[in-house]
C-alpha cells in the first residue's frame, strides 16, 4: 500500500482500480484546478470533468481536499521522475550539476501552470496531508543537495559543507523563480537566457577546484 492510499482511504479494494480512477480524476480536476481555481472548483464538477458519477468519484476520494492532494502528488512525481531520469553517465560532478539546472529549469517551465498551482493551493490542504506534500518538496532539495555533496567528495566544488543545503534550496528556488515570476521574466529572458544566467551566477557561488 502507498503513503497516498493509507492518506486517503477508499471504499474499493482493487488497488489496481483505485490508482487507474484515482488518476482519471487527477487529470480532470488538474486542468479545472488551473483554469479555476480550487476552491471556484465543485466535486460535481470534477465528476463530470474526468468522466465520473459523483457518486462513483466518492468510492475512490471522501473529500475536495483529498483530490487536491492527489493533484499534487501528482505534480511531485511527474517533477521527481523527469529529475531522476537526468543521465550521470560519464559526467564530472560539475558537468552533471549544470546539466542537472538546465534540465530543471526546462522542466519547470513545462509544469509552470502546476508548479504555480501546488503554491497557491496546498494551503487549503488539511495538517497530515500538507506535511506530505512538504516532504516531496524536500525529496527535490535532496536531490542537488546530493550532487552537491558528491562534488565535495570528487573535489569537484570548494564550498563549505555547512553551506549545502542552503545552496540546495537555492536552486530550487531559482526553478521555482521562473514558474512565479514568468509574466515578468519571459518580457527580459528567452529560457535558454534565463538558464544561462543562472547557471553562470550559480557556478560562481560554487567555485570548482579547477
Amino acid at each position: 500500500m502507498t503513503k497516498k492510499q493509507e492518506v486517503i482511504p477508499s471504499m474499493i479494494k482493487n488497488q489496481r482500480l483505485v490508482q487507474e480512477r484515482r488518476q482519471q480524476i487527477v487529470e480532470g480536476a488538474v486542468r479545472l484546478f488551473i483554469e479555476k481555481g480550487f476552491h471556484k472548483t465543485t466535486t460535481r464538477e470534477i465528476a463530470r470533468e474526468c468522466g465520473l458519477s459523483i457518486g462513483t468519484m466518492y468510492e475512490y476520494i471522501q473529500s475536495k481536499e483529498d483530490v487536491l492532494y492527489l493533484v499534487c502528488h501528482y505534480i511531485h512525481s511527474l517533477l521527481l521522475e523527469k529529475l531522476h531520469s537526468i543521465s550521470s553517465h560519464h559526467l564530472t560532478a560539475k558537468e552533471m550539476l549544470e546539466s542537472s539546472l538546465a534540465q530543471y529549469f526546462q522542466i519547470m517551465d513545462e509544469l509552470r501552470p502546476y508548479v504555480v498551482l501546488i503554491y497557491q493551493e496546498t494551503k487549503s490542504l488539511p495538517r497530515e496531508q500538507m506535511k506530505l506534500v512538504l516532504a516531496r518538496e524536500e525529496e527535490i532539495t535532496l536531490f542537488f543537495e546530493k550532487m552537491l555533496v558528491q562534488g565535495i567528495k570528487d573535489g569537484s566544488f570548494q564550498i563549505p559543507v555547512s553551506s549545502v543545503r542552503l545552496t540546495a534550496h537555492n536552486i530550487v528556488v531559482l526553478g521555482q523563480m521562473w514558474a512565479f515570476r514568468y509574466w515578468a521574466l519571459r518580457k527580459m529572458y528567452t529560457l535558454e537566457e534565463y538558464t544561462e544566467k543562472q547557471v553562470s551566477l550559480l557556478m560562481i557561488e560554487i567555485p570548482n577546484k579547477g
